[in-house]
């Protein structure tokens, strides 16, 4: 079993292993070269040959989320105007292996980290149109596919308070003084309690790490849908505040059909929230550049 910290393994599956097991659900694709993309929280992602990507579950947690992308992901291609990944092979759970796992068409592209403001500004219309069209799906139909409801609480503005309290204490030694000073300034401004409800289809998790871009720096592909859910679409507005620089927000929020003071507070909020979480997990593992991104997420989604 896994750790003390929530994105430890409960399964780690290494390229052998998974070779082994995709080669003997789906023998088309035996010859294949096998290569390790990386890994979230929740799953184990390999490269099969160029064209596919399969993703295996690292934790109990994430089985629910396999059967209901599987589901869902063919559902929303109409809606799509950023390539995403789409299931094609479902693997079943066996004895060397006890969870199910995907296989979805490869999107190429790299991700966000490093670039300019500008290049930046550059995807703003591409990621409100993107959002304003997943956003338009319907619910119910989401709901019958097994995606949960607000299961985060994304209106609690209290709790997720009192919790990136708790994350800044992990890392303030990792934030220079002045960092940590404008974080703290932020979350003792923060006076409303919750917001109003709001239900939509989300992404769930839309940060530079489930983000592709092209060779312009434009936004290119929308991947990692595990965190599909229905909830309050601040959640995915966050997007406008820890990856767009701010002259960019009001062409963002005009293209996505615009958003209340309430929404925009909670996008916010978000916007700092998933980046600390991210910035305590690359601190973990060493990883020095994704630190620095997290960390420049955090400051961007605090300036006006």
């Amino acid at each position: 079993m896994g750790g003390t910290n929530v994105w430890d393994a409960e399964w780690e599956v290494n390229e052998e292993q998974a070779r082994t097991l995709i080669g003997r659900q789906f023998p088309q694709l035996s010859s294949k070269q096998v290569k390790r993309l990386g890994w979230g929280w929740d799953n184990t992602v390999f490269l099969i040959g160029d064209e596919y990507v399969f993703r295996f579950p690292r934790r109990s947690i994430a089985v629910g989320s396999i059967h209901m992308e599987g589901k869902l992901l063919p559902k929303l291609e109409a809606y799509m105007t950023i390539p995403y990944p789409k299931p094609l092979f479902y693997g079943e759970a066996s004895d060397e292996y006890p969870a199910p796992f995907l296989g979805y068409a490869y999107v190429p592209g790299d991700f966000p980290i490093g670039l300019t403001e500008e290049r930046r500004a550059l995807s703003a219309e591409t990621l409100a149109k993107f959002l304003r069209r997943l956003h338009e799906f319907p619910v119910q139909a989401a709901l019958k596919c097994g995606v949960q409801q607000d299961h985060r609480n994304l209106t609690d503005i209290a709790s997720r308070k009192v919790k990136l309290e708790g994350f800044l204490s992990k890392v303030v030694e990792h934030l220079s003084p002045e960092e940590s000073g404008v974080i703290e300034a932020y979350i003792s401004r923060l006076q409303k309690d919750r917001v109003e409800a709001v239900n939509a289809l989300l992404h769930g998790d839309l940060h530079f790490k489930n983000m592709l871009v092209n060779q312009n720096g434009i936004v290119s592909g929308i991947i990692d849908w595990g965190d599909l859910s229905v909830g309050h679409p601040a959640c995915d507005l966050s997007v406008a505040y820890s990856f767009l620089p701010p002259y960019a927000r009001g062409v963002f929020f005009e293209t996505y059909g615009g958003a209340d003071e309430e929404t925009k507070l909670l996008a916010r909020l978000i916007a700092v929230y998933i980046p600390m979480l991210i910035l305590m997990q690359a601190v973990d593992d060493g990883n020095e550049a994704i630190a620095a991104e997290a960390k420049s997420n955090i400051m961007r989604a605090l300036l006006d």
